[in-house]
């Protein structure tokens, strides 16, 4: 045999080596796993725990997730009970699809239930769950929820960045209408998510990034970073085999993507530290500006860091643009279907503004339908529909039974804001429903939740319904809005959804304007 044939030879015993090396370690893996799960389940003791469906070995109920879980969970809730209790991998889990039941929770045992679970992409994202959504419930949370909601998302801060809203609208108008007057139709979806980007971004840091092809740069960090939240990390489900995420590639593009809104951030904070305003700005402050003077108070009664600070902008960019633009999406495309309605919002309109040309702050508190229309679209489409997770802090007796320290928790809003027991006819699309209803988004009736409810309900609510109702205001007082083709029905308006960190449409909304001489 001559030296080739030897050394193809050791190449060939080599390379079988090292498949059978990672065989192995495959084997033995899986082994483990195995033997963990089994020893968990022997330690678990028999507890009255709500229904539960068929569970699968390893994978628990992860299967019975779907592509829509809310959808999914509202199935199962119809076949097990308003609580159903899963295993999501090795992570005990209860869906909550009852007014019911959330109102016994937030009456009664809000605090066990104001936990946030353990994520992987949380952890990395907001500096070890520095921020306001992620952070465990206690003296930090309270005292940065402090903040935000007395600082930042305050009525007096909603007044003084109207201005914002108004030229950012007003840009908005004037793309539609040139649109308008070349009979071209326009995608709804880009504008809209183009006009939040930008209210928001001049909120938080007192400018936006648009190119001259109106993309943001941190409208695309903020994008990559949303869709990385929602991706599937298997530590998250399988704490002991979270080093499975870093072959995968997920840890990796976290702390890329991290890694660049972090470099992001610093830029934009050296600036305002550095900067020095001139006479015309000095009273236009952002949340930037204001946090840094947060940051120089001696009695927050916590530690407010600079990553805390950056941890607070992320919450604050991620949660207004997302909710913001999906909510608008949504209305106007239930609008676009419902004809009739969209001829009374604008009637009322119209006729509150009369011949102005211009909506101001004044006019909108009179459009009661408008924010009837908002309510019934925030109700059919919520934009979190089963909001964030919650964690058990210890045992509960819930509903008759008794739910684990430790337990994941989703409020299926999306089932609950559906139920017939409560809502008459709830697919339909119907505004009046809200006429002369005390009912708000607070929380306060726990059957109509779409910002969530108890001490986790989003502080940025006021804010983010400043915005959707001067847009959507907007838009119906200016125009008319035809399908963009003729043959088309109104129920031909596509509907499908997609999930993100927001509720969203599947396929962006193309309408047609015709300008109002009104």
């Amino acid at each position: 045999m001559d030296l080739r044939s030897q050394l193809d030879q050791q190449r060939q015993g080599q390379q079988l080596d090292n498949h059978m090396d990672q065989f192995n370690l495959l084997n033995c893996s899986l082994f483990f796993l195995l033997f963990f799960i089994f020893l968990k389940l022997l330690r678990v003791k028999k507890v009255n725990l709500p229904p539960s469906p068929p569970k699968l070995p390893i994978l628990g109920n992860l299967h019975q997730l779907g592509r829509y879980p809310h959808r999914s969970l509202q199935e199962l809730s119809k076949k097990y009970g308003p609580l159903v209790f899963l295993r999501l991998g090795l992570i005990p889990t209860l869906v909550v699809s009852s007014a019911d039941i959330v109102r016994e929770i937030f009456k009664n045992h809000d605090i066990s239930f104001s936990n946030r679970p353990k994520s992987t992409a949380a952890n990395l994202f907001f500096y070890g769950y520095k921020d306001v959504g992620f952070s465990p419930y206690g003296e930090y949370w309270r005292g940065l929820k402090k903040i935000c909601t007395l600082e930042l998302l305050s009525q007096r801060r909603i007044h003084e960045f109207q201005y914002v809203r108004e030229e950012e609208v007003e840009i908005l108008v004037n793309k539609v209408h040139k649109a308008s007057s070349s009979g071209l139709s326009v995608n709804l979806s880009e504008l809209i998510t183009s006009t939040s980007n930008n209210i928001v971004s001049r909120c938080i840091f007192g400018e936006k990034f648009e190119d001259e092809n109106g993309k943001s740069r941190f409208g695309e960090l903020t994008r990559r970073m949303a869709k990385l939240v929602v991706a599937f990390s298997v530590g998250d489900f399988y704490p002991a085999f979270g080093w499975i995420d870093n072959i995968t590639g997920l840890i990796g593009q976290l702390k890329e993507t991290s890694r660049a809104l972090d470099t992001f951030l610093e830029q934009l904070i050296e600036e305002h530290k550095t900067k020095k305003r001139d006479d015309f700005q000095g009273d236009r402050e952002d949340f930037v500006d204001i946090l840094l003077q947060v940051q120089q108070k001696d009695d927050l009664g916590f530690e407010f860091t600079r990553e805390s600070l950056k941890s607070v902008l992320e919450d604050m960019f991620i949660a207004g643009t997302d909710t913001t633009a999906s909510v608008l999406e949504w209305a106007i495309a239930e609008l676009a279907r419902n004809p009739t309605v969209m001829k009374k919002a604008q009637q009322e309109i119209r006729e509150v503004v009369g011949k102005k040309l211009k909506i101001d702050s004044d006019d909108i508190v009179k459009m009661e339908y408008l924010r009837s229309v908002i309510k019934e679209s925030l109700r059919v489409h919520p934009p979190a529909p089963l909001l964030l997770p919650r964690e058990t802090s210890e045992m509960v007796k819930l509903g008759g039974y008794c739910i684990p320290s430790k337990t994941r928790v989703f409020f299926n809003v999306w089932a609950i804001q559906r139920d017939p027991k409560i809502w008459e006819n709830p697919e339909e699309f119907i505004p009046e429903r809200f006429m002369n209803n005390p009912v708000d988004f607070k929380g306060q009736g726990c059957h109509f939740l779409p910002f969530g409810g108890g001490r986790r309900i989003c502080p940025g609510m006021n804010f983010a319904f400043a915005s959707i109702e001067y847009v959507l205001a907007n838009l119906l007082h200016s125009f008319d809005w035809k399908l963009p083709d003729d043959s088309m029905m109104a129920q031909d308006v596509d509907m499908s959804e997609d999930m993100g960190l927001a509720l969203i449409k599947k396929h962006p909304l193309v309408l047609k304007p015709v300008t109002c001489s009104t």
